[in-house]
């Protein structure tokens, strides 16, 4: 059992400056990242303005980092990344970084905690869990 953690709850949380806490969806299991979801967190430390904000970001990635496990976007995960996009309609798009989460997320039986439930929903079989706006970090 788990629970794959979306980019945009680890984003929000961290320009929040708040801790997580993910207790309210503990009955799904532990909480995982995917690759793509690391990648996308390194990418803003790589963008950083200043260096205190570099320092800032580094520092929470990589306590995100040490704390949630990554899940990697392996061959099986292509096969069904591959599924999922061959199965939406053409006239629908999703962004590329989602469709591979969402993959990694239904290769392993997880739902997908995020902000952009909207998306997510466009791929079948995908179970979405929304984390609002408001919610506590």
């Amino acid at each position: 059992m788990g629970i794959l953690i979306d980019s945009d709850v680890l984003i929000l949380a961290d320009r929040r400056r708040a801790s997580l806490d993910f207790s309210p969806w503990r009955q799904y299991g532990d909480a995982f990242i995917s690759a793509i979801t690391a990648s996308e967190l390194l990418v803003g430390v790589h963008r950083a303005q200043t260096e205190a904000q570099r320092a800032r970001r580094i520092a929470f990635v990589e306590g995100l980092l040490a704390a949630l496990p990554a899940l990697p976007f392996d061959l099986e995960t292509a096969r069904v990344h591959a599924q999922l996009l061959a199965a939406l309609p053409r006239n629908e798009t999703i962004g590329a970084h989602d469709a591979q989460i969402a993959a990694t997320a239904l290769r392993h039986g997880f739902p997908v905690l995020t902000h952009n439930g909207r998306d997510f929903r466009k791929l079948a079989g995908v179970t979405v869990l929304d984390y609002p706006a408001d919610a506590p970090p």
